[in-house]
Formats: C-alpha cells, structure tokens, sequence
C-alpha cells in the first residue's frame, strides 16, 4: 500500500476510541493491555526462562552522533581521595543520552503533522519543557502482556533482511501460519528482521542506521486489523527505510503513533529468544517492557524481558 499516509491515517484513528467521561486518553493501543490479558499472558510463564531482549547502553552503540549519541557514563566518584568514617569508600556515577538511543518506546508524543498529536492534543503541547500531554509516564503501567514473535529473517532463513526491503501483511500472515502461532487481541507484536544480528556481527553505527528492513503502510492496517496493543522489532525505526513513497518521511511512525496512537518499541534483540523459540517451537511468551517514568519526555529507554 502505497500514497497518502493522511487517508490511512485517518481511516484507522483511534482518537477518542478511550476517552471517559470528557477526559481524553493520553495511553492509545495499550489500553488493550486489559487485566484479562495480562492475566492470560501470566499462563505462557511455564519453565521460568527470562530472556533480556535489551541491547546494552554504551558508547559501542548503534548510534553514529549525527543525530543522536550512545550514551556516556562518567564516575562522579571512584573511592579515591575519600576519607569516611571506618574503611568505607563509595563510587557513584552519572549518565547523559538521549532517551531512545538504545533500546526504546517511542511515546505518543514522539511524531506529529498537522499541528496536532495523537488524539487530537494541540503541538503546542511540545515545549522545551516537554510534553504537556502524551508524555511516556502515562504508560508506566501498561506494557505487559502477550508477546508474539514473528520471526521474518528466521522464516525466510536468512542472517538478516536487506535495506529498504518491505515487509507485507502477507507475510506477517505467513510467518504466523508456519510457526503456529495464532495472534489475539491485546498482544505485543515483536516482529524480527536480523539488523540486530547484522550490527553484531558487523559491528558498523554507520552501515545500521543508513537505513532498514521494516513493515510499510499495508501494515498499519494489520495492526489496526489484530487490535495490536504494541509493536516492536530489533531495527531502530520499525518501518522499512528508506521508504515507500519518495519525499514521505516516516509514514508509518505518522500513522502508527498519531492516528493510531500505538506505542513502538525499537532497537531491541530478539536473537537467544529467537532461538529458543524455533527450538521448542513456541513463539508466544509473556512480556514485559515498562518505561522509565521520566516526566514529560517523549520517550524512555527500556529493558524489556520475555518470559516463557
């Protein structure tokens, strides 16, 4: 699917779908994340496996300083020169990053066009003092459930996914069938392309975010279509790059978080639970990836967990 991002957008809104009683919803799709569904997805806990689905926050990151940095740790104190009381010595340090330059939620005031959020909620709201509204604290408590992986690179049986190769729906459909995996409302969509696996094995900050693997517009649409609470993926901007339509931007981000108002998870690593997902051949998994509630940031780095 390819043209105006602002038809489908508007054709798969989800504004004013969780307002109450005047007071307009600031969480979007992981509303879906109902206490029945976080119940359900408690039952896929079965052997006590936890994977950490996080890469590491560092200066090896994938981050190549033209737009963001890998984070940088400095000691603020290492022990030396310290005189306490007894034999004590103490070391402390502090971390300066961007927010989403590791593994990461985009919030829901993350993209915008047109002069308005998600919801509806004014860009005005934006200020150098943060989000007014849709900020990532409104989501402390609402990303944990069922997650589905939905291994693309390990279904077409390669290391990893080309640049700019577009992932369909028809596919999405695929993988599903021939792993066995059935998706259901509410879940958290971890869909894997290799990139991950590509800057390991690379190890190139300038070759990984020159573009990526990633779902198209066709896509939105699915997701919308499942009632997905959440999606993710181990690229770093979770659509296909460079893009389906010449001189569009971000389409997908457009859609997703504005009208759809779907929180997206990026730069994560699926490879462990890939593995062992194709070995005992279960590709559902409780999980589990609450922000960091900063307040009024647009985004919070992440250390989320897939247990099985």
């Amino acid at each position: 699917m390819t043209g105006d991002f602002r038809e489908v957008g508007k054709r798969l809104s989800n504004w004013g779908r969780w307002d109450v009683d005047g007071s307009k919803d600031e969480r979007g799709t992981t509303n879906l994340l109902t206490p029945e569904r976080v119940v359900a997805a408690s039952e896929l806990v079965r052997e006590g496996k936890v994977f950490d689905l996080g890469i590491p926050f560092g200066a090896d990151g994938p981050q190549t300083g033209s737009f963001r940095v890998n984070p940088v740790l400095t000691m603020s104190e290492t022990g030396a020169d310290q005189q306490l009381p007894g034999g004590v010595h103490y070391a402390d340090d502090y971390v300066f990053m961007a927010l989403q330059s590791a593994s990461q939620w985009d919030g829901l005031a993350h993209v915008y066009y047109d002069d308005q959020l998600y919801n509806g909620f004014p860009a005005s709201d934006l200020s150098p003092h943060g989000a007014k509204h849709l900020s990532i604290e409104h989501q402390a408590k609402g990303l944990v459930g069922r997650g589905v992986l939905i291994d693309v690179a390990g279904h077409r049986g390669v290391d990893w996914l080309q640049q700019g190769e577009v992932i369909t729906p028809d596919e999405l459909d695929e993988v599903l069938a021939a792993q066995g995996t059935e998706l259901r409302g509410g879940d958290i969509v971890a869909f894997r392309t290799g990139w991950r696996r590509k800057f390991l094995t690379e190890g190139d900050a300038t070759s990984f975010m020159a573009g990526e693997p990633g779902i198209g517009l066709a896509a939105c649409e699915w997701l919308h279509a499942h009632d997905v609470a959440a999606v993710c993926s181990d690229n770093w901007g979770i659509e296909v790059l460079p893009g389906e339509v010449e001189g569009e931007l971000l389409p997908v981000h457009m859609v997703l978080i504005r009208d759809m108002g779907m929180t997206l998870g990026e730069i994560l690593d699926f490879e462990e639970l890939a593995a062992d997902c194709a070995q005992d051949g279960r590709y559902d998994f409780m999980m589990t990836a609450p922000p960091i509630k900063f307040r009024r940031a647009v985004g919070s780095p992440i250390n989320p967990l897939a247990i099985k």
